[in-house]
């Protein structure tokens, strides 16, 4: 039987891939699955959708979600002191450590563990120090590590990647924290989601479609 491995995308600013990565690797086998940072921006604006804390109202309820969510899960949870925030530079650090998942765990855990601004001179050289890359200031500007992040945001888009976090396993997408128990069985259960009801929803018609 074929090695099962899967394709993980993420973006820094999403405090629902945090709760994800925290329980990845108690569900499934974490060193087959390979860690593709995001621009989650960028897949907002090929779909023609707004991230929810582009909308005011949900934009509370999302945050709501997410501390009731690390609550129920048992995990610590700080917001960091800005939402949203410019993730430019910890996405291209996560790939100056090769998207490893101990090192984009850490980064992880300096936001929404930690709560802290990665924005700060302060706070980021501590992050630096924290991953081992103190020399990650000039390598994060090359051209090489640009090129590798609009590479997996394309990537993503190119297999439908609407929004993070979101696993690929199979050719199935599996978006949101909410759906790691989903993912986890059809991890282990490959032929879960071409039986009965889940096959027959997968195939229902399009009844009625919004004007543009």
């Amino acid at each position: 039987m074929p090695e099962v491995r899967a394709d993980w995308y993420f973006d820094l600013v999403s405090p629902f891939a945090y709760l994800q990565l925290e329980q990845l690797a108690e569900r499934v086998p974490i060193e087959r699955v390979r860690l593709r940072p995001v621009v989650l921006g960028a897949l907002l604006a090929h779909w023609g959708t707004k991230g929810p804390a582009e909308i005011p109202a949900k934009r509370l309820q999302t945050y709501r979600s997410a501390q009731w969510r690390a609550e129920r899960l048992g995990l610590a949870f700080r917001m960091p002191p800005a939402h949203p925030f410019n993730p430019i530079k910890l996405l291209r650090l996560a790939l100056v450590c090769d998207a490893e998942y101990a090192c984009v765990r850490e980064i992880f855990r300096f936001v929404w563990r930690d709560g802290r601004d990665a924005g700060q001179p302060e706070h980021w050289a501590e992050l630096l120090q924290r991953v081992g890359a103190p020399d990650a200031d000039l390598r994060i500007e090359s051209p090489e590590i640009k090129a590798q992040l609009r590479a997996h945001t394309d990537a993503a888009i190119a297999r439908g990647v609407f929004g993070v976090p979101t696993l690929d396993l199979h050719g199935e997408l599996f978006w949101g924290e909410d759906a790691t128990p989903m993912l986890a069985r059809a991890w282990h259960e490959p032929d879960w989601l071409r039986s009965g009801e889940w096959r027959r929803i997968a195939t229902l018609p399009v009844g009625v479609q919004r004007r543009a």
